[in-house]
Parts: structure tokens; C-alpha cells; sequence
């Protein structure tokens, strides 16, 4: 079974135009009509650039473009300066109670983003815990609100995602290069930043990468902590709710910049990430070491504040959900009536939360599976485009995607907009990109010749597939779905432009509430959302057989 470049009309060549078909009716044609809403006059049907010049003119919205750069820019370096250092001491030193640590840092990148927003203003907002305690003391502590409280936000739910490609590299980097530099007198924070670092770029630039995309696509974070400093997403969001019952051309021109930002900056990051690639075998790997007394302490100290920080947001929610409220004030005391309120009158939230992703989670192994397939073992022109088309979600925000199915769909004959099947589809189109990248890093590793034998015995290409590839590759298929699932549970960004009250689900929940001020409810959802999260982890930990998650 040779790889062929010729495109042939067997079983796998009706299942490449099938998926062709679908990505161009669910991606394209809504992207397409987006970008056709966004230069056509609603009234004269005339081809207009005034939306774009509108954009560009007018400074209340260039500057929210400005603002978006700057939050993602200092989030993503802060994320690196972060992540980075403490993957290296996490590969070189023991540190006590590691393991623990490993969950927490894992937990705190998984959880939805505005969580920490919502807990950090109960923390240090106006009327938070800290700022008051600060405040009986004398000492005034700016409220965490703005450019500052975003970046804080963003920093500390976005650098495990550093921490975790970081760590996965050090695992290649050979430990003779690091003995070497030491018997040359290069040790300590010199050899992190003269040979670690270096040795790491290309893995470190798309961690950043990733970084700096969903910091730019966050809505929930600066919605909730941002209040006067707006950012893309946010005005996205605003624009297109205040335009739905009139010319939505402005809001769709908006998400088409959106489009194109996202775009530039990721095959800016490709380019440079190609131009200083290069491959790591570790014949003798990093090991770790017992540190000196005089740096113990501050390897551990470093570790545990930084971790602590980072989960202190969820503890904090956890704890606030068991507090006894009156109206939208807690009180002195504690009870389950925020639970009680949340399982009451929400639960149906809490039930879409488990069954859209499931129904989505199906639909994206079956597709990944498949696609990644067709990508490694059927390469030629249409599986190129498959290929191609399946990463276009990765550089689409999840706001401009949610509006862009919203406008596609809510006429007939495909009149889906307002249904749960909607919700299904825009998480499928999120997070298969991710999923298919895993599937076909396993499928490579799977050697050609075993799928040959099996067809030199007889078995058909589909049996030699679904019997002998799909089991070898199930493993990594089932931690990869798992870890799709944590991150489609506390989906926001997509699901709040597309939710209507029969498909709200818990992380529009939590925001809602919020939003009205309600507390204790949002407190509770809250600490369900991370309670979910964390048996998923746990889940994923036994399935993955105790082995480090890295990226």
C-alpha cells in the first residue's frame, strides 16, 4: 500500500471529498458570507469599503485593535518569562511534591480564563477581600481593573501553556550539551539563557504563538475585568449585538480584520519558527538533580508562588461558593444555597454542558481519525486541501467564528441558528484542528508496513484501517479526546454569540451571572466547571498512565 499522489475514486476517495464538502459548507460558505456581509451595501447591494473605512477612521475603534496587540503582547511574554524558567527547574531539580504540582499547573491552564477574571475581582476589586484588608491596615491597593487586571488574568491562566511545551522540549535537549557548557565555566542562569533557551526557540515561539492567539481572542476576561479599556473581541461582540436588528456590515467588517490580524501573525510565526527549526535527540536526556542547600529554597519558593498564584483564583471561587448571600452580597456564614440556586434554576445549563461537547467529541475522533488518515498515508491534491482547510479554525477567533455561523445559518434552507445543533458544529470546527494534528503525530509513528501486511493477507484497505491502525492508534486518540472535552467545557467565546436560553451552557451561565451581580450562583457554576474539569484531568492521568502531559 505505496503512498500515491494520484487521487483515485475508491472508498477513500468519496470519504476526501466528503470531508472536502462538509468544511466547505460549515467553514467556507459562512466565512464567505462574512466577508460578503462586510463589503456589500444592506440597502443599495452595491460593493462598499465603507465599513473597513469606518474602522480605520474612527479612533474609539482603531484603538481597540491597539489595545488588543498590547494585552497580547505583554501576556504573551510574561507567559514566556513565566512558563519558561519554571519548566527548566521543573526538568533539572527535584522538587518536593512535584507531581501535585504538575495537576495544579495542568487544572489552572485548563479552566475557563473569566473565572480568573471573576475571582481576581472578588480578590482585589473594589470590595475585595484583599483590598479590604489592605485598606484597614492604611495602604491603598489599586483596584485590578483595566489593562493591568487583563494581563494578570491572561498571564496566569495562559503561562502553564508555556510551561507545558517548554517541558515537553527540555525532554529532547541531550544533558551531555548542558555538561559540556558547565565544564566550560557556562552554569546556572547563563547556560538557561546561553543554551537552553536557544536550543528551545522554535518550540518556545509556537507556545507563544498559541499564547499570544487566544489572549487577542479572549472575550470573556476584559468584558468582565476590562471595564473602560476595550479590546477586539469585546467591541466585536458589542458591535454585532447592537447591529443584529439593523446593517450588521460593521460588525461582520470587524470580524473580517480580525480574520486577517490572526492570519498575519500566524504565518509570521510560521515563517520564523521554520527559518530556526532544527531536531533534538536526547540519547542522554536531562536528569533531574538534588539542588544545592543556598538554591533549594528558592527553586521551591519560586514554584510554589507561582503555582499557588496561578490556582489561587479557583480556590478562591470554591471557597466563595460555599458562603451563606443575601440578595448580591455574601454574608457571614455558609451554606449550599448557592448550589441549591445553580442546580435549581440552571441545571439545564449543566446539562448542555455534557451533552453538546460529548455529541461534538463523537463527531470530532470519527473526523480526526479519518482526516489524519488521509493526510499521512493518501497524500495528493485533495487531501492537501483537506489538510489545508482543516487548519483554517486554528487562526479564526472564536468570536468571529460564532458570528459567522449566526449569520450563515439563520435563514432557510439550512435554518440552524438558535438550535443545539449549531452549538455541536461550532465546537466540532473549534477543536478539530487540534485533535486531527494529534491523530496524525500517532499515525506516523505507526509503521505503513503492518497495514500492508495485513492487505497481503487478504483484508480489505477499510478492515486493515478500522482493525489493525484505529486500535494501535487509540491510546493517544482517547488522551487527545479527552483533553479536547476540558477545553470545550469552558468554551465562551463561540457559545456566547450562538446560546439561546435552551442551550445555554454553564460557562455562559457563569457569566451571566456575573454580569447580574449574582454572586454566590456564578461561584457555584463555577466550582462545578473546575470540578468537572479535574475529573476529566484525573481521567486523562489514568489513560495516559501517569505520564507527564506535555505539548
Amino acid at each position: 500500500m505505496k503512498n500515491n499522489n494520484k487521487f483515485r475514486l475508491d472508498v477513500w476517495g468519496f470519504i476526501t471529498l466528503a470531508a472536502i464538502a462538509l468544511y466547505l459548507l460549515f467553514l467556507i460558505y459562512p466565512m464567505a458570507y462574512l466577508i460578503k456581509q462586510s463589503v456589500i451595501d444592506s440597502e443599495t447591494g452595491a460593493i462598499t469599503m465603507a465599513n473597513f473605512a469606518k474602522f480605520v477612521s474612527k479612533s474609539y475603534y482603531f484603538d481597540t485593535l491597539f489595545n488588543s496587540f498590547k494585552v497580547s503582547i505583554a501576556a504573551t511574554l510574561l507567559s514566556l518569562a513565566i512558563g519558561t524558567p519554571l519548566a527548566y527547574l521543573f526538568s533539572v531539580f527535584k522538587i518536593k511534591g512535584k507531581s501535585i504540582l504538575n495537576i495544579l499547573i495542568i487544572v489552572a491552564s485548563m479552566s475557563a480564563p473569566f473565572i480568573g477574571a471573576y475571582s481576581w475581582i472578588l480578590l482585589l476589586g473594589r470590595s475585595g477581600v484583599v483590598t479590604k484588608f489592605f485598606k484597614n491596615i492604611g495602604i491603598i491597593i489599586p483596584p485590578v481593573y483595566g489593562f493591568t487586571g487583563i494581563v494578570l488574568v491572561m498571564t496566569l491562566q495562559l503561562f502553564p501553556l508555556v510551561f507545558l511545551y517548554a517541558k515537553g522540549a527540555l525532554k529532547n535537549i541531550d544533558n551531555s550539551l548542558i555538561e559540556a557548557a558547565e565544564n566550560l565555566g557556562c552554569s546556572g542562569f547563563r547556560c538557561f539563557f546561553k543554551v537552553v533557551v536557544p536550543l528551545i526557540t522554535p518550540t518556545l515561539l509556537a507556545a507563544g504563538l498559541l499564547v499570544f492567539m487566544r489572549s487577542f481572542a479572549d472575550f470573556g476576561t476584559p468584558m468582565l475585568i476590562g471595564e473602560g479599556y476595550r479590546t477586539f473581541p469585546v467591541v466585536l461582540y458589542t458591535e454585532f449585538i447592537n447591529e443584529v436588528s439593523g446593517n450588521d456590515g460593521f460588525a461582520a467588517a470587524i470580524a473580517v480584520i480580525a480574520i486577517a490580524v490572526t492570519t498575519v501573525v500566524f504565518l509570521s510565526q510560521k515563517y520564523v519558527s521554520n527559518k530556526k527549526s532544527f531536531s533534538l535527540n536526547a540519547l542522554h536526556p536531562m536528569e533531574e538533580k538534588t539542588a544545592h542547600k543556598h538554591i533549594s529554597w528558592i527553586v521551591h519558593l519560586f514554584s510554589y508562588l507561582i503555582v499557588g498564584i496561578a490556582v489561587l483564583p479557583q480556590c478562591y471561587v470554591i471557597y466563595t461558593s460555599f458562603k451563606k448571600t443575601e440578595g448580591k452580597i455574601f454574608t457571614s456564614g455558609y451554606s449550599l444555597e448557592s448550589y441549591i440556586t445553580a442546580f435549581g434554576k440552571l441545571g439545564k445549563s449543566i446539562q448542555n454542558t455534557i451533552i453538546i461537547p460529548v455529541l461534538a467529541l463523537i463527531v470530532i475522533v470519527i473526523l480526526a481519525v479519518v482526516i489524519a488518515y488521509l493526510v499521512v498515508r493518501r497524500r495528493n491534491i485533495l487531501t492537501n486541501a483537506v489538510d489545508i482547510l482543516s487548519m483554517i479554525p486554528y487562526i479564526v477567533p472564536g468570536t468571529v467564528l460564532g458570528i459567522a455561523l449566526l449569520n450563515g445559518f439563520n435563514k432557510k434552507p439550512l435554518l440552524i441558528s438558535g438550535t443545539m445543533l449549531i452549538m455541536v458544529i461550532a465546537l466540532i470546527i473549534r477543536r478539530l484542528p487540534y485533535t486531527i494534528r494529534s491523530s496524525v503525530a500517532i499515525l506516523q509513528q505507526i509503521p505503513i508496513s503492518i497495514e500492508e501486511a495485513a492487505i497481503s493477507l487478504g483484508a480489505s484497505k477499510m478492515k486493515a484501517f478500522f482493525r489493525i491502525t484505529v486500535p494501535m492508534m487509540s491510546a493517544g486518540i482517547l488522551s487527545g479526546a479527552i483533553l479536547s472535552w476540558v477545553t470545550m467545557i469552558s468554551e465562551l467565546s463561540t457559545a456566547i454569540i450562538l446560546y439561546t436560553g435552551k442551550t445555554k451552557t454553564l460557562t455562559v451561565a457563569v457569566y451571566t451571572e456575573v454580569v447580574r451581580g449574582n454572586y454566590g450562583t456564578a461561584a457555584a457554576l463555577s466550582a462545578i466547571l473546575t470540578a468537572l474539569t479535574v475529573v476529566s484531568l484525573l481521567v486523562f492521568n489514568r489513560f495516559n498512565k501517569g505520564k507527564d502531559l506535555s505539548l
